[in-house]
């Protein structure tokens, strides 16, 4: 069953909540706002608002969920921050290795933290690793991506701040573009989703356009849900191909 609005995924796992920013695409941070809007309503897991907080009471979740899922780890948080010691994030890859049936999406932008974690460790079949591109001072992190031999490798270039250039697209499977929401958001251009796109398409990746945001393709700022997701009239959602 799906619980969550995020159109890639339809779960979502939180053993970890809360971050620090990190690099652009965190200036306006929807966790940090959902967090602190969360802490304000008295739920308990929020406490301690937005500083990084480890849930040992949420790490066996995935273990009740029938089915197989698509699960979006720390929507929350960063499972690479370095407040996260690698043995709690030990305690996660246990229950992601004891549920094989489960996909494990997991999102950095710590892609150096990453990268030093599994120089000791396997990573399971059924985790698929990520990092955020939004700028193009974010793109070395696809260097430390492509070489771990993951699943899938894919990238968030969301919220997409500024055209991203040329693009090697070397080991990944799969790219995720989309605009910024909220009051304070940046504006994103068609003509720097659609470099994405082309580029994603010669290098044989996949293209999954999530939406526009607070501002239209138009360049008008409205509701996000008013400027929906059309990319040149078209939905754009693709998923990577999965052996």
């Amino acid at each position: 069953m799906r619980t969550t609005k995020i159109e890639w995924t339809d779960k979502t796992w939180n053993p970890i909540t809360g971050c620090s920013k990190k690099s652009t695409g965190c200036l306006h941070c929807y966790a940090e706002v959902m967090a602190r809007r969360l802490k304000a309503m008295g739920q308990e897991k929020y406490a301690n608002g937005f500083i990084v907080t480890l849930h040992e009471r949420c790490l066996n979740e995935p273990l009740t969920w029938r089915g197989n899922h698509n699960i979006f780890v720390c929507s929350m948080s960063d499972i690479f921050h370095e407040n996260v010691p690698f043995e709690f994030i030990d305690k996660m890859f246990d229950v992601i290795k004891s549920t094989p049936q489960h996909r494990y999406q997991i999102l950095t932008k710590r892609a150096e933290r990453m990268a030093e974690y599994f120089t000791t460790r396997s990573i399971p079949d059924n985790v698929w690793l990520g990092v955020t591109v939004e700028a193009q001072s974010s793109r070395f992190r696809i260097d430390y991506l492509r070489n771990l031999p993951a699943s899938v490798k894919f990238l968030s270039c969301e919220p997409l701040v500024e055209d991203l250039g040329e693009l090697d697209l070397t080991g990944i499977d799969w790219v995720i573009v989309g605009g910024e929401s909220g009051p304070q958001a940046r504006p994103m251009k068609e003509e720097w989703a659609l470099n994405i796109m082309k580029q994603v398409e010669a290098q044989g990746a996949r293209f999954f356009f999530k939406q526009w945001g607070t501002w239209g393709a138009d360049g008008i700022k409205r509701n996000k849900h008013a400027n929906g997701k059309l990319l040149k009239g078209e939905i754009i959602q693709e998923m990577p191909h999965i052996d």
